[in-house]
């Protein structure tokens, strides 16, 4: 009896695993059904799912996007990746360099190992003197970039309650009071930083790994954004997602009269544009347990219910664990390249 043929491919998780043309058909179809029940969008058409099945069986290790369909790429917390995870000691102007004349990066984010607004603040001076050298030798785009990471904001060390452990303790009014209190600090300090950054000549800020702390974190953001951008409409602002659910921490909390808990991509992007941010940074949570044509099947389908109403560019996050990605540190090109290439070419995303 003739063996079926398989097709290397891998799971959430970053393992390899060999898949049959029906089963991984089955896992597309899977995938798709996961984000219509999820999301309530549109399912992605047949001819995009066929489209689909041609890249995740692509012969080779690495694939690429059809010629002219090149697009351009943001980077998170790019100004110390060299420096502090890969143990090699630059200067920040100098590993900017690096990005730019050897990796070939269109923008980098440069931002502080302590990666969040709140620790930003103190040494914002400093920040900014390290910014303003990069930008002295570089020609690209740089932004300044950090999370609004709320949780920084708690007791012991913050100065309002954790609403992680009051909400257990049954104590509602005391968490939502708490998240309140949190969003106007965290507010005010993204501000403070932002308007350090435009005085040293950033050509953007990003706000990274928004709605991290739940909807209030995700309120936070839209505020700050709004409040830089009406401040300095010349300085762009970039919103990326922590997931693709913004989790209702808080459950009541409201921007321009949209309730933020339980948005996906294609909601979320509404309100980013309301708030004046120039670039929304798409994230859809890679499912370690499931495989790659079922979590980019589910990663296409929420992104083209995004671009399709989006009116700002739209930047997929192709980082780890995130938009068909692995949940690996090493990510692997053969899978990347792949999410990277379905992201373009069907979810039509102006950047990753």
């Amino acid at each position: 009896m003739k063996e079926e043929k398989t097709f290397r491919t891998r799971m959430g998780d970053g393992s390899l695993v060999r898949m049959t043309e029906e089963e991984i058909r089955a896992d597309i179809w899977a995938g798709t059904e996961d984000a219509v029940r999820c999301g309530k969008v549109e399912p992605m058409s047949e001819e995009d799912m066929e489209k689909l099945y041609d890249i995740v069986t692509a012969p080779g290790g690495v694939v690429g996007v059809s010629p002219g369909r090149e697009i351009v790429l943001t980077n998170d917390s790019g100004g110390y990746k060299i420096n502090v995870k890969s143990q090699v000691p630059l200067p920040k102007e100098m590993e900017t360099l690096l990005y730019e004349r050897c990796l070939g990066c269109d923008s980098v984010d440069i931002g502080n190992t302590d990666y969040n607004f709140k620790t930003a603040k103190g040494i914002a001076e400093r920040e900014a003197g390290a910014l303003q050298q990069a930008l002295q030798v570089t020609t690209m785009p740089l932004l300044y970039g950090a999370m609004p990471d709320m949780g920084f904001y708690t007791q012991p060390d913050g100065p309002v309650g954790n609403w992680a452990t009051l909400l257990p303790e049954g104590k509602i009014q005391e968490a939502w009071e708490a998240q309140e209190q949190a969003v106007k600090h965290s507010v005010k300090d993204i501000t403070f930083v932002a308007e350090k950054m435009y005085k040293a000549g950033a050509d953007g800020i990003n706000l990274d790994t928004c709605g991290a702390s739940g909807d209030a974190d995700f309120l936070a953001s839209l505020e700050a954004c709004e409040q830089i951008t009406s401040r300095h409409p010349d300085l762009p602002v970039e919103i990326g997602m922590a997931g693709e659910f913004v989790l209702g921490m808080h459950g009541r909390l409201k921007y321009k009269g949209k309730r933020l808990a339980g948005l996906y991509p294609h909601d979320q992007v509404k309100l980013v544009e309301e708030a004046g941010a120039s670039i929304f940074g798409l994230v859809v949570n890679t499912n370690c347990s499931r495989s790659f044509p079922w979590n980019i099947a589910r990663t296409i389908t929420f992104t083209q219910a995004c671009t399709k109403v989006a009116g700002i560019p739209v930047h997929a996050d192709v980082g780890m664990g995130v938009c068909g990605v692995p949940m690996v540190e090493i990510m692997p090109a053969d899978i990347v390249s792949r999410a990277d290439k379905a992201l373009v070419e069907l979810g039509k995303v102006d950047g990753l």
